[in-house]
C-alpha cells in the first residue's frame, strides 16, 4: 500500500506513477494540502489561520475520510472506484441522506484534486453521476414566528439574550455571526455593520462564504437599541458585543438555545424555536415587507435564492436599507423598556 511521504507537495505527487494511487493515498494528500489535521486541532479563542476551511468543516472531513471512505475504499486504486458501486454503497449506508450527501460531495472533492495533481485523467467526474435521493426535501416547514409572537418572546428574554434574539430578528444573522460581532463592527455614523466572521465551537474563523461576507444597513432605531447596549454591556478585551462573564470570550449557541430561547419559546406554547427560527422570520418579514426578491437575497446573504432572484443584480444600499428599516419598523413597535441589565443571567446559559 502506498502512502504519501509527510510534506510532499501537490508537484511531487503528480511526478508520481498515477496508477499505483489509491484512496489511502489521495486522502493523506488531501489532509496535508489543506491542513485538516491542524485546523482541527484548533481549541476555543485560538485564530485559525490556516486556510479558507472552517474548523468544523475540518473536523468533518476528517471523520467522513476515517469512519467512511478509507474503510471502504482504502485500497482500491483511484480508478477502480466506480460510480454504480459508490451509488450502491450510499444506498445501502444507514445512515440520513444528508450524511450520505457530505460523503459524496467529499468523494467529489477528492476525485477533483486528483485530477488537478494529474493522478487520473482529466474526465467526467464520476461522483456527478451518482444521486442521493431525499438530501433536498426538508421533513418539516421550519418555524416562523409572527410578530404578536417575536414580541412576547422579547419580553421574557433576560439580558444579553433579549439583545441577541433581537439582532436576529432585525437582521437575519446566523447565531455564528451574532454572537462574534464585535463593536468595530457597527458604524453608528453610517448606520452600518459588518459581517465579517463567525464563532463556531469557541473558534473564531471567516463567515460562511464570500456571499455571507457584507457590509449590512442598520436602521435608526435598532441602532439606538444597540447603543442602549453597548453602555450596559460587559466589556472586553477585544470588544466583543456579547462577551461571557464567565470565560470573556463569545457565548456557546447551544446552551443559550435550549435554556433560555426554546424555554421561552414553551411558555408560549411554542416547540422548537430556537436561533434559525429568527433568521426564517426575517426572510418571512421581508416577504411581508414587499421587498424585492434581489434585495431580499443581499440581506440574506445567500450565494442564491432561487433563479429568479438572479435578474435583480446587486441591490443598492439604499434599496437594502429601506426593506430592512420596514423590517426593524415592525419587530420593534410597540416594545418599549427593551434594555435591562441583568448580568447575572448571562452565566445561567453558559457551559464553559
Amino acid at each position: 500500500m502506498l502512502t504519501v511521504p509527510s510534506g510532499i507537495s501537490s508537484s511531487q505527487a503528480a511526478s508520481t506513477c498515477p496508477a499505483s494511487w489509491n484512496a489511502v493515498a489521495l486522502t493523506d494528500l488531501f489532509i496535508g494540502d489543506e491542513q485538516l489535521e491542524s485546523i482541527a486541532a484548533l481549541k476555543p479563542g485560538q485564530p485559525n489561520t490556516f486556510g479558507s476551511l472552517r474548523v468544523s468543516t475540518a473536523r468533518s472531513y476528517l471523520q467522513i475520510i476515517n469512519k467512511h471512505i478509507r474503510q471502504k475504499w482504502g485500497a482500491a486504486k483511484l480508478s477502480e472506484v466506480k460510480a454504480a458501486q459508490v451509488a450502491g454503497w450510499l444506498r445501502d449506508m444507514k445512515c440520513s441522506s444528508l450524511t450520505k450527501a457530505h460523503i459524496k460531495a467529499l468523494m467529489s472533492r477528492l476525485f477533483k484534486r486528483a485530477m488537478l495533481w494529474e493522478l487520473l485523467p482529466l474526465q467526467v467526474n464520476p461522483m456527478s453521476l451518482v444521486e442521493v435521493r431525499g438530501v433536498s426535501k426538508r421533513r418539516k416547514k421550519p418555524l416562523v414566528l409572527t410578530l404578536v409572537q417575536s414580541e412576547a418572546i422579547l419580553g421574557l428574554l433576560p439580558q444579553p439574550y433579549k439583545t441577541m434574539v433581537l439582532i436576529g430578528l432585525c437582521t437575519g444573522l446566523r447565531v455564528s455571526e451574532i454572537l462574534s460581532l464585535q463593536w468595530a463592527d457597527i458604524d453608528f455614523e453610517r448606520l452600518s455593520m459588518k459581517v465579517t466572521r463567525a464563532v463556531v465551537r469557541g473558534i473564531v474563523d471567516e463567515v460562511k462564504t464570500e456571499y455571507s461576507h457584507d457590509e449590512l444597513p442598520l436602521d435608526s432605531d435598532f441602532a439606538e437599541k444597540l447603543r442602549e447596549w453597548k453602555q450596559q454591556c460587559l466589556p472586553s478585551e477585544q470588544g466583543w458585543v456579547f462577551s461571557s462573564p464567565v470565560t470573556g470570550r463569545p457565548f456557546e449557541p447551544g446552551a443559550i438555545q435550549q435554556k433560555v430561547i426554546r424555554a421561552a419559546g414553551k411558555k408560549l406554547g411554542l416547540q422548537s424555536v430556537g436561533w434559525h427560527t429568527l433568521r426564517h422570520t426575517y426572510r418571512a418579514l421581508l416577504d411581508a415587507s414587499g421587498a424585492p426578491v434581489g434585495v431580499q437575497q443581499k440581506l440574506m446573504r445567500h450565494a442564491q435564492i432561487s433563479t429568479t432572484m438572479n435578474v435583480y443584480g446587486n441591490a443598492l444600499m439604499e434599496s437594502k436599507r429601506e426593506a430592512n428599516s420596514k423590517v426593524v419598523k415592525m419587530v420593534l413597535k410597540n416594545t418599549v423598556g427593551f434594555c435591562g441589565v441583568e448580568h447575572s443571567a448571562a452565566a445561567m446559559a453558559h457551559t464553559g
